[in-house]
């Protein structure tokens, strides 16, 4: 997963640089490498999960319900 930018004609290099960023941003390499740097057990990342999914319904039920 390689991010590479080519500098445009009469582009500035803080104007390339600045389309890097938001490359790398949208690739999520980033976010990969900083989940790789540590290992979590199968475990952990299931207990992870299911905390999220707790909190991602409990957010989306005051949502559904109907209004008087």
């Amino acid at each position: 997963m390689a991010v590479g930018v080519k500098v445009r004609g009469n582009e500035s290099i803080d104007r390339a640089l600045k389309r890097f960023r938001r490359q790398v941003n949208r690739s999520r390499v980033l976010r990969e490498y900083r989940q790789n740097m540590a290992y979590m057990k199968p475990s952990e990342e299931k207990r992870l999960r299911a905390k999220k999914s707790r909190r991602r319904r409990h957010r989306n039920r005051g949502k559904n319900r109907k209004r008087k």
